[in-house]
Protein backbone atom coordinates (compact mmCIF):
# COMPACT_ATOMS: atom_id res chain seq x y z
CA UNK A 1 0.00 0.00 0.00
CA UNK A 2 1.76 3.48 -0.87
CA UNK A 3 2.28 5.78 1.46
CA UNK A 4 1.01 9.70 1.69
CA UNK A 5 3.76 12.08 1.06
CA UNK A 6 3.90 15.42 2.99
CA UNK A 7 5.52 18.10 1.16
CA UNK A 8 5.93 22.09 2.01
CA UNK A 9 7.50 23.82 -0.76
CA UNK A 10 8.27 27.80 -1.28
CA UNK A 11 5.50 29.43 -3.09
CA UNK A 12 7.49 30.24 -6.28
CA UNK A 13 7.81 27.02 -7.59
CA UNK A 14 3.96 26.15 -7.22
CA UNK A 15 3.02 26.60 -10.15
CA UNK A 16 4.90 24.04 -12.05
CA UNK A 17 4.92 21.95 -9.09
CA UNK A 18 1.36 21.44 -9.20
CA UNK A 19 1.53 19.63 -12.72
CA UNK A 20 4.59 17.75 -11.43
CA UNK A 21 2.41 16.30 -8.25
CA UNK A 22 -0.91 15.84 -10.34
CA UNK A 23 1.64 13.60 -12.74
CA UNK A 24 3.49 11.62 -9.62
CA UNK A 25 0.14 10.99 -8.19
CA UNK A 26 -1.34 9.60 -11.31
CA UNK A 27 1.79 7.12 -12.29
CA UNK A 28 2.37 6.29 -9.11
CA UNK A 29 -0.82 5.76 -6.64
CA UNK A 30 1.00 7.69 -3.90
CA UNK A 31 -1.18 11.21 -2.29
CA UNK A 32 0.68 14.38 -2.13
CA UNK A 33 -0.42 16.39 0.51
CA UNK A 34 1.33 19.74 -0.04
CA UNK A 35 1.77 22.97 1.22
CA UNK A 36 3.41 26.48 0.48
CA UNK A 37 5.00 28.87 2.39
CA UNK A 38 7.35 31.97 2.58
CA UNK A 39 11.25 30.84 3.02
CA UNK A 40 11.14 32.30 6.26
CA UNK A 41 7.78 30.14 6.96
CA UNK A 42 9.74 27.06 6.48
CA UNK A 43 12.14 27.46 8.67
CA UNK A 44 9.78 28.33 10.95
CA UNK A 45 7.56 25.29 10.18
CA UNK A 46 10.45 22.74 9.89
CA UNK A 47 11.67 23.58 13.13
CA UNK A 48 8.84 22.68 14.91
CA UNK A 49 6.67 20.33 12.81
CA UNK A 50 8.30 16.60 12.51
CA UNK A 51 5.42 15.66 9.62
CA UNK A 52 6.99 17.26 6.64
CA UNK A 53 8.81 14.70 4.40
CA UNK A 54 9.94 16.87 1.84
CA UNK A 55 11.12 20.24 1.64
CA UNK A 56 11.71 22.53 -1.58
CA UNK A 57 12.90 25.83 -0.95
CA UNK A 58 15.76 27.78 -2.22
CA UNK A 59 18.84 26.29 -1.53
CA UNK A 60 20.28 29.05 1.30
CA UNK A 61 17.11 28.10 2.81
CA UNK A 62 18.17 24.45 2.42
CA UNK A 63 21.75 25.11 3.30
CA UNK A 64 20.37 26.41 6.98
CA UNK A 65 18.11 23.24 7.52
CA UNK A 66 21.01 20.67 6.89
CA UNK A 67 23.11 22.83 9.57
CA UNK A 68 20.40 22.68 11.80
CA UNK A 69 20.44 18.78 11.40
CA UNK A 70 16.45 18.80 9.81
CA UNK A 71 18.30 17.86 6.35
CA UNK A 72 20.52 15.42 5.24
CA UNK A 73 22.97 16.83 2.76
CA UNK A 74 23.36 13.93 0.36
CA UNK A 75 19.36 13.57 0.23
CA UNK A 76 18.84 16.44 -2.50
CA UNK A 77 17.66 17.03 -6.04
CA UNK A 78 17.70 20.79 -7.48
CA UNK A 79 14.82 21.58 -9.16
CA UNK A 80 15.38 24.69 -10.77
CA UNK A 81 16.19 28.60 -11.46
CA UNK A 82 13.68 31.20 -11.02
CA UNK A 83 13.93 34.93 -11.66
CA UNK A 84 12.19 38.13 -10.33
CA UNK A 85 10.17 40.18 -12.55
CA UNK A 86 7.96 42.90 -12.23
CA UNK A 87 3.76 43.48 -12.93
CA UNK A 88 1.45 46.47 -13.20
CA UNK A 89 -2.57 46.73 -12.77
CA UNK A 90 -4.80 45.62 -16.14
CA UNK A 91 -4.73 48.86 -18.13
CA UNK A 92 -1.51 50.46 -16.76
CA UNK A 93 0.78 51.01 -19.56
CA UNK A 94 3.92 48.69 -19.17
CA UNK A 95 6.84 50.08 -18.02
CA UNK A 96 10.16 50.57 -19.96
CA UNK A 97 12.19 48.14 -17.48
CA UNK A 98 15.07 47.47 -20.74
CA UNK A 99 17.63 48.35 -18.93
CA UNK A 100 19.20 49.57 -15.39
CA UNK A 101 18.23 53.06 -16.00
CA UNK A 102 14.62 52.24 -17.09
CA UNK A 103 13.79 50.12 -14.30
CA UNK A 104 15.40 52.64 -11.68
CA UNK A 105 13.14 55.61 -13.55
CA UNK A 106 9.91 53.18 -13.30
CA UNK A 107 10.32 52.85 -9.27
CA UNK A 108 11.14 56.59 -8.78
CA UNK A 109 8.09 57.42 -10.73
CA UNK A 110 5.97 54.46 -9.23
CA UNK A 111 3.02 55.87 -6.48
CA UNK A 112 3.85 52.57 -4.66
CA UNK A 113 6.34 50.08 -4.52
CA UNK A 114 5.04 46.25 -3.44
CA UNK A 115 6.71 43.02 -2.82
CA UNK A 116 6.74 40.45 -0.83
CA UNK A 117 8.93 39.06 2.10
CA UNK A 118 9.87 36.17 0.97
CA UNK A 119 14.01 35.75 -0.77
CA UNK A 120 12.56 37.77 -3.51
CA UNK A 121 11.85 40.61 -1.38
CA UNK A 122 15.55 40.36 0.53
CA UNK A 123 17.15 40.22 -2.41
CA UNK A 124 15.23 43.65 -3.68
CA UNK A 125 15.87 45.37 -0.41
CA UNK A 126 19.86 45.12 -0.88
CA UNK A 127 19.51 45.88 -5.06
CA UNK A 128 17.38 49.19 -4.01
CA UNK A 129 20.22 50.35 -1.74
CA UNK A 130 22.97 49.37 -4.51
CA UNK A 131 21.01 51.25 -7.24
CA UNK A 132 21.31 53.99 -4.92
CA UNK A 133 17.29 54.00 -4.49
CA UNK A 134 17.07 52.93 -1.18
CA UNK A 135 16.09 55.52 0.74
CA UNK A 136 14.21 57.64 -2.29
CA UNK A 137 11.98 54.88 -2.34
CA UNK A 138 11.24 53.75 0.71
CA UNK A 139 8.66 55.39 2.17
CA UNK A 140 6.44 54.21 -0.89
CA UNK A 141 7.46 50.62 -0.60
CA UNK A 142 5.38 48.11 0.98
CA UNK A 143 6.27 44.32 2.08
CA UNK A 144 3.62 41.78 3.01
CA UNK A 145 4.44 38.35 3.94
CA UNK A 146 3.45 36.12 0.20
CA UNK A 147 2.51 37.31 -3.43
CA UNK A 148 -1.09 36.50 -2.59
CA UNK A 149 -1.31 40.40 -0.81
CA UNK A 150 0.86 41.75 -3.59
CA UNK A 151 -1.17 40.53 -6.58
CA UNK A 152 -4.42 42.04 -4.33
CA UNK A 153 -2.68 45.27 -3.87
CA UNK A 154 -1.08 46.15 -7.42
CA UNK A 155 -4.67 44.73 -9.01
CA UNK A 156 -7.03 46.63 -6.59
CA UNK A 157 -4.94 50.06 -6.96
CA UNK A 158 -5.87 53.05 -8.12
CA UNK A 159 -2.80 54.81 -8.93
CA UNK A 160 0.65 53.57 -10.72
CA UNK A 161 1.44 50.50 -8.20
CA UNK A 162 4.47 48.79 -9.07
CA UNK A 163 4.61 45.05 -8.12
CA UNK A 164 7.38 42.80 -8.45
CA UNK A 165 7.90 39.11 -7.62
CA UNK A 166 8.88 35.35 -9.00
CA UNK A 167 8.37 35.70 -12.66
CA UNK A 168 6.52 32.31 -12.01
CA UNK A 169 4.16 33.49 -10.00
CA UNK A 170 3.11 36.73 -11.96
CA UNK A 171 2.92 34.61 -15.04
CA UNK A 172 0.47 32.59 -13.62
CA UNK A 173 -1.75 35.17 -12.22
CA UNK A 174 -2.08 37.12 -15.40
CA UNK A 175 -5.62 36.72 -15.37
CA UNK A 176 -6.61 38.03 -12.11
CA UNK A 177 -6.14 42.12 -12.86
CA UNK A 178 -2.12 41.81 -13.63
CA UNK A 179 -0.32 42.55 -16.26
CA UNK A 180 3.55 40.72 -16.80
CA UNK A 181 5.76 43.56 -17.31
CA UNK A 182 9.06 41.55 -18.03
CA UNK A 183 11.97 40.29 -16.08
CA UNK A 184 14.24 42.17 -14.37
CA UNK A 185 17.18 43.43 -16.70
CA UNK A 186 19.86 40.84 -16.97
CA UNK A 187 22.60 43.40 -15.34
CA UNK A 188 20.54 43.32 -12.05
CA UNK A 189 18.68 40.31 -12.62
CA UNK A 190 18.43 37.37 -9.52
CA UNK A 191 17.81 33.89 -9.89
CA UNK A 192 17.15 31.89 -6.98
CA UNK A 193 17.68 28.18 -7.17
CA UNK A 194 15.41 25.73 -5.57
CA UNK A 195 16.17 22.31 -4.10
CA UNK A 196 13.74 19.16 -3.05
CA UNK A 197 15.61 17.72 0.17
CA UNK A 198 14.40 15.20 2.29
CA UNK A 199 13.71 15.99 5.99
CA UNK A 200 15.67 13.80 8.30
CA UNK A 201 13.08 12.62 10.42
CA UNK A 202 10.53 11.78 7.47
CA UNK A 203 8.34 8.32 8.50
CA UNK A 204 7.88 8.26 4.24
CA UNK A 205 11.31 8.26 3.01
CA UNK A 206 10.87 5.86 0.24
CA UNK A 207 8.00 7.48 -0.94
CA UNK A 208 10.13 10.91 -0.54
CA UNK A 209 12.86 9.47 -2.89
CA UNK A 210 10.48 8.39 -5.56
CA UNK A 211 9.50 11.83 -5.69
CA UNK A 212 12.71 13.06 -6.09
CA UNK A 213 13.85 10.64 -8.43
CA UNK A 214 10.39 11.85 -10.37
CA UNK A 215 11.80 15.02 -9.92
CA UNK A 216 14.95 14.51 -12.33
CA UNK A 217 12.67 12.75 -14.75
CA UNK A 218 11.96 14.15 -17.99
CA UNK A 219 8.78 14.39 -17.59
CA UNK A 220 9.09 16.78 -14.51
CA UNK A 221 11.55 19.04 -16.31
CA UNK A 222 9.29 19.31 -19.19
CA UNK A 223 6.75 20.37 -17.07
CA UNK A 224 8.75 22.68 -15.02
CA UNK A 225 10.42 24.51 -17.58
CA UNK A 226 7.15 25.04 -19.53
CA UNK A 227 6.24 27.10 -16.09
CA UNK A 228 9.33 29.22 -16.12
CA UNK A 229 11.31 27.24 -14.19
CA UNK A 230 14.88 26.68 -15.75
Amino acid sequence: MSKELKLLSAGAVKPGLVKVIDAFQRDSGTRVQMSFATAPAILRQIGKDKTVDLVIAPLTVLEKLIESGNCDANDKVPLGRIGVGVLVRNGESLPDISNVDGFKHTLLNAQSIVYNQASTGTYLETLFASLGIGAAIRDKSTRYPDFAAVLDHVSKGKGREIGLGATTVIIENESRGVKFAGPLPAEIQNCTSYVAALIAESEAKEVAQQFMSYLASPTAKALLTAAGIQ
